[in-house]
C-alpha cells in the first residue's frame, strides 16, 4: 500500500465509529509541521494565522509549540480570543465595525493585547469615534492608546505608466516612503500608538514556485520590498521619532525569504500547519498534510464507479479546479463534469485497483481542503487523530458558535 493509502486507512480506522461527513487533524503531522515552521524561521518570531486554523484549541497549541502571537482577521475575532486568554492578537485586516471598535475602546485588557491594522485617515476616525463614545460614555481621563499597524503594498509593479502590470493582491493603498509616514504621524497626532507595519508579498508568499516565471517573480518582488521597506522604516522613524518594534512580512511560502529580510522582526503562518491542497506545488518547503475530511460512500452507480455524501467544500478565490478539493484516497478520480457535490460526490477509478483497493458502499474515502482554515467553516467539530486513534475531539470556530466572516 502506498503512504497515502496507509494514512487514508488509518483514518477511516480511527473514525470508524463516526458519522461522516468527518473533519480530522493528525496531531502528529500537525506538530511536526509546527515545528518545521519554526525552523525555516530560524529564530525569527513566527506569528499563527486564525483564519489559516479556526479551531481555537489548535492556536492555542501552536502557539504552546513556540509561535509568538496572533494574527486574526476579524476584531470581533481578536476581542474573543482575548476574552478566552491570547495575548498579543495583531488584527490582519482593517476594520469598520463601529460597534466593536467601541468594545476594544472601552476595554483596558483588550487595548492592551490588540493592535488594529490601518492603511487610510478614514481607519483613523473610525477609532477616534469610539475612543470619543467611550470617553462620553465612563468620562475616564485617561487610557492606554489603542495600538495601530500600517499596511504597505507589497505587490509588484512591472513596466511604466499605463503598461505597469500590477503583481499581486490588491491591498492597501500606501506604497512610499511619504505616504506610509504621513498616515503614521497623523495617527500619531491622534493620540494612537503606531506599534508596527506589515508587508505581506502575496506573490511570494501565495504562489507554489515550481514555474521559472514564478521563481523569477518571487526574485523580482523580494530584492524591490526589501529596498522599499529600508526606506519606509527610515521616514517612519522619522516621523513619529523612533524605531516601531513591529515589522510583520511573509507567509507559509515564504518565510525563509522574509524573515531573513532587512527590518522584519517577525513573520506569519498558519496554512503550512495543516498544509492544504494549494500548496502542494511549493518546492522549498515540505508540505505534509494533517487536515482532511470524510465521506462515506453511498451507492455504486455503475461498474468502476463510487458516490459518496457531500462533499462539495470549494474554497474561495478565483473559481477553478485549483480550489476544488483534493482527493487523498488513492485510486480514483472525481467527476469531471461533476466535481465535489453540495450532497454527492461520484468517483471514478483512475487506474487498475485490486480488488481489495475498490472502494465500496458503506467506505471512507477522504479529502483534502484546497485552503486551510476554510475546511473548518463546514464543521461544528474536528476529531484529533494519533495512529489509529481519535485523541480528542475539540469545537471549531463554528462550533463556539462563532462566525467572523
Amino acid at each position: 500500500m502506498s503512504s497515502a493509502a496507509d494514512t487514508a486507512a488509518r483514518l477511516s480506522a480511527a473514525t470508524s465509529g463516526l458519522p461522516a461527513p468527518v473533519a480530522v487533524v493528525d496531531l502528529d503531522v500537525f506538530d511536526t509541521n509546527a515545528l518545521d515552521l519554526l525552523k525555516r524561521a530560524d529564530g525569527v518570531p513566527v506569528r499563527v494565522a486564525s483564519k489559516s486554523v479556526r479551531v481555537r484549541s489548535l492556536v492555542e497549541r501552536a502557539l504552546g509549540h513556540g509561535f509568538a502571537g496572533v494574527m486574526a482577521y476579524s476584531l470581533r475575532e481578536a476581542l474573543w480570543l482575548v476574552s478566552e486568554g491570547m495575548h498579543d492578537v495583531l488584527v490582519g485586516y482593517p476594520t469598520v465595525d463601529a460597534e466593536a471598535l467601541a468594545e476594544l475602546a472601552a476595554d483596558p485588557t483588550a487595548r492592551a493585547e490588540i493592535t488594529l491594522m490601518i492603511d487610510s485617515v478614514a481607519h483613523l476616525g473610525l477609532i477616534a469615534t469610539a475612543e470619543e463614545l467611550v470617553a462620553g460614555a465612563d468620562g475616564a481621563a485617561s487610557r492606554d492608546p489603542i495600538k495601530v499597524c500600517v499596511d504597505v503594498d507589497c505587490s509588484l509593479r512591472v513596466g511604466f505608466g499605463r503598461l505597469t502590470a500590477h503583481l499581486g493582491v490588491r491591498r492597501s493603498p500606501l506604497r512610499e516612503p511619504g505616504d506610509v509616514a504621513a498616515l503614521a504621524t497623523v495617527a500619531q497626532a491622534k493620540g494612537l500608538a503606531v506599534r508596527g507595519l506589515m508587508f505581506y508579498e502575496a506573490q511570494v508568499a501565495g504562489l507554489p514556485d515550481t514555474s521559472p516565471a514564478v521563481r523569477l517573480v518571487k526574485r523580482l518582488s523580494m530584492r524591490e520590498v526589501n529596498e522599499r521597506r529600508v526606506r519606509i522604516l527610515a521616514a517612519v522613524r522619522d516621523a513619529v521619532g523612533q524605531e516601531v518594534e513591529l515589522v510583520n512580512a511573509g507567509g507559509t511560502g515564504s518565510i525563509e525569504v522574509s524573515g531573513g529580510a532587512p527590518g522584519v522582526t517577525e513573520v506569519t503562518s498558519g496554512s503550512g500547519l495543516y498544509a492544504p491542497g494549494l500548496f502542494d506545488g511549493y518546492r522549498s518547503f515540505q508540505a505534509r498534510p494533517a487536515a482532511f475530511f470524510g465521506l462515506d460512500v453511498v451507492r455504486e452507480p455503475a461498474p468502476g464507479w463510487v458516490t459518496a455524501f457531500a462533499g462539495g467544500y470549494v474554497a474561495s478565490g478565483k473559481a477553478g479546479a485549483a480550489r476544488v478539493p483534493r482527493l487523498f484516497t488513492p485510486g480514483y478520480a472525481l467527476s469531471g463534469p461533476e466535481g465535489t457535490g453540495e450532497v454527492q460526490t461520484p468517483l471514478h477509478v483512475a487506474r487498475g485497483l485490486s480488488p481489495d483497493g475498490a472502494l465500496h458502499t458503506g467506505d471512507r474515502v477522504w479529502l483534502r481542503h484546497a485552503k486551510a482554515g476554510e475546511m473548518m467553516e463546514r464543521f461544528d467539530r474536528v476529531h484529533l487523530v494519533r495512529g489509529a486513534e481519535v485523541v480528542e475531539t475539540v469545537p471549531t470556530y463554528r462550533g463556539e458558535s462563532k462566525n467572523f466572516g
